[in-house]
């Protein structure tokens, strides 16, 4: 049976395995563009820029999606219900009661962040404190404390400013020909272009399949992880029910902080998205297919 620590080592690797990738892309983007252009310079600038962006995404990952949520940091005082539930969890599940925030949005959601227990971190909507009874919050909150855990939240948040750097990279190709001056030749503009289309096109297949990497499998396994943790699983399966039937999107919802949060925070059209192909880039295991899981 799946405990909260399950595949913590794994998902340390994996974090390890996606930083290397990272680096080694970089670099051979820098030595294509050095040798292109003819000046070194870029291949330095790429190497230097790719550790800095590493250190970035380990140590300031966690901080980054929250500010990009317009996660609000709150206090018992504040919010004493919702400290009081984390609290009773974490003492629970054995790990050090994590930093809380609440995200200004009526569209119900949630997401945990943190390179590791001792800075986690938890987010939580208004709307999803307006709609959820308690022991339907204690569901959502045992989910998020599983990814803190297991170290998902690790993996998960390195991903955000990896994958932001892939767009921010498509998107440089794409105008390079703009801003390039006019030095070179138009057989060299054209190449250029074409680069820019090319990675411009594949950018989101590129971030879709680093998201996979993650695993929607993540997601089955921290509701079990949370259904143990509350012993009362039909909590977490309601308050699914209730948030996929919301269907409005968050006011800040991301592609790159989509995998993140406990559901779709594009809406509730994931529940019709039931083909195969669908399901192979999704960021999260349809809504029914989780609920049925908890009440099975």
């Amino acid at each position: 049976m799946a405990t909260l620590y399950t595949h913590k080592d794994s998902n340390i690797r994996k974090t390890w395995f996606l930083m290397l990738t990272f680096l080694i892309v970089v670099i051979g983007l820098g030595w294509f563009a050095s040798g292109y252009f003819g000046n070194p310079l870029i291949l330095y600038g790429a190497v230097a820029f790719s550790f800095v962006m590493n250190f970035v995404s380990f140590w300031y990952s966690d901080k980054i999606a929250l500010a990009s949520a317009g996660a609000q940091p709150v206090t018992l005082q504040s919010a004493p219900e919702l400290w009081r539930i984390v609290e009773n969890l974490a003492i629970t599940a054995g790990i050090p009661m994590p930093k809380l925030y609440i995200i200004d949005d009526p569209a119900p959601n949630a997401f945990a962040t943190g390179r590791n227990p001792e800075h986690g971190a938890v987010a939580v909507t208004t709307g999803l404190l307006r709609i959820l009874d308690k022991n339907e919050l204690e569901g959502v909150i045992a989910h998020e404390l599983s990814h803190i855990g297991n170290r998902d939240t690790l993996v998960m948040t390195v991903v955000v400013v990896l994958l932001g750097f892939v767009t921010l990279v498509s998107d440089f190709f794409f105008r390079a020909h703009l801003f390039g001056g006019g030095d070179r030749d138009s057989r060299g503009n054209a190449i250029v272009m074409l680069l820019g289309i090319a990675l411009a096109v594949l950018a989101p297949l590129i971030a879709s399949l680093i998201q996979l990497a993650i695993s929607r499998k993540r997601e089955f396994l921290a509701d079990a992880s949370g259904a143990l943790l509350t012993r009362y699983p039909e909590g977490l399966a309601s308050a699914l029910a209730k948030i996929s039937h919301y269907g409005r999107p968050l006011q800040k919802a991301n592609h790159a902080t989509a995998h993140l949060f406990i559901a779709n925070p594009f809406g509730g059209e994931e529940e019709q998205k039931t083909g195969f192909l669908e399901k192979l880039f999704m960021t999260h295991p349809p809504v029914e297919e989780r609920i049925k899981a908890l009440r099975g």
